[in-house]
């Protein structure tokens, strides 16, 4: 199987399996072997893809942003106000198996970043984008230029907060309250 691939398909293999080994058995478990086993690798092709621990998490963690950039861009361009601020809220919450991995692998290497300086760079780029996708969101729905700052820390911080609520729940809970949430937030922004 490593042979066939090219470089590209590898890294992204290994960093899917990755994220799969992280979002399960967490950070702790991140290790080549178990990487190389869930990728169905040998540890030495992931050896010679990521020749670092750093350099798998720092591609991960690429990988996910990656992943919601392109669900966000895929938003429908003729979309405005509160359907465009749906569409894109949308992307940003876990409602399926794909983003809630996303999500634990944005939560568990988050948090290593506060301690590795060659992590910090990629979740500081994962974060400053999540601030630019909601002042998007706000200069959608009109919000004036003196309330921008504040308006933008304050759907980033609902948007994290429920994100953290709905990837906590039993895989297939209800999250509707969670999206209900957003677009009565949405609505009043709107109104305001």
């Amino acid at each position: 199987m490593a042979r066939s691939m090219d470089v590209e398909q590898r890294r992204r293999t290994v960093s899917e399996a990755a994220c799969r080994v992280l979002a399960r058995d967490g950070l702790g478990a991140l290790s080549v072997r178990n990487v190389a086993a869930e990728a169905g690798l040998p540890p030495s092709t992931v050896r010679y893809t990521f020749p670092t621990q750093a350099s798998v998490r720092s591609h991960a963690l690429e990988l996910v942003f990656d992943a919601t950039a392109a669900r966000i861009d895929a938003v429908p361009t003729d979309l405005e106000g509160t359907a465009y601020a749906h569409a894109v809220l949308l992307e940003l919450l876990p409602l399926d198996e794909e983003r809630r991995i996303e999500l634990d692998v944005y939560l568990g290497l988050g948090t290593a970043a506060l301690t590795d300086a060659e992590l910090r760079p990629f979740h500081d780029r994962v974060v400053d984008e999540m601030r630019e996708w909601c002042g998007r969101i706000l200069r959608a729905l009109g919000v004036p230029d003196a309330d921008a700052a504040f308006e933008t820390r304050r759907l980033h911080a609902l948007v994290d907060g429920l994100a953290m609520h709905i990837v906590r729940l039993d895989p297939g809970g209800d999250a509707s309250w969670a999206i209900d949430t957003l677009d009565r937030h949405v609505a009043g922004i709107a109104r305001g």
